[in-house]
């Protein structure tokens, strides 16, 4: 039975499920950023999804980034599964602009986070969901 690594949990809000992954929203306002969590037990590498489901994470991935492209015009998209603290196999999708705070060194530990406010994570959220058709 598929269960969200309690580290996502804290870090991100929950936007809803895709056929073979949960979309989270990093909750850090600084920078729009999905991640995609394959609803699968165990896993911690893509090649550990059978191939189907390795076409799956990459059509699905395609589809939060051309959901981010169009909610955000980003200068680059970062996507990486890197998972060297968080093992179980997730997917981060960022939408980096030449003017943030960061541009061009990555996010990672770089700055604390800035929680989205109540009612801006729910617009975001809902802005997402409409945009992904969930």
């Amino acid at each position: 039975m598929f269960e969200l690594d309690k580290r996502l949990a804290a870090d991100c809000l929950e936007v809803g499920d895709l056929p073979l992954c949960r979309v989270l929203l990093m909750n850090d306002s600084q920078f729009p950023w999905l991640i995609l969590v394959p609803r699968r037990e165990g896993i911690t590498e893509i090649l550990e999804l059978d191939a189907a489901e390795q076409q799956q994470l990459w059509a699905e991935s395609n589809q939060v980034a051309q959901a981010l492209t169009t909610l955000y015009q980003p200068d680059k998209l970062n996507i990486a599964a890197i998972g060297n603290v968080v093992s179980q196999l997730h997917v981060h999708h960022i939408a980096r602009f030449q003017g943030d705070s960061l541009w061009p060194q990555p996010v990672w530990g770089k700055l604390p986070a800035r929680p989205y406010a109540d009612e801006t994570a729910l617009a975001a959220i809902a802005q997402i969901r409409q945009t992904l058709s969930l």
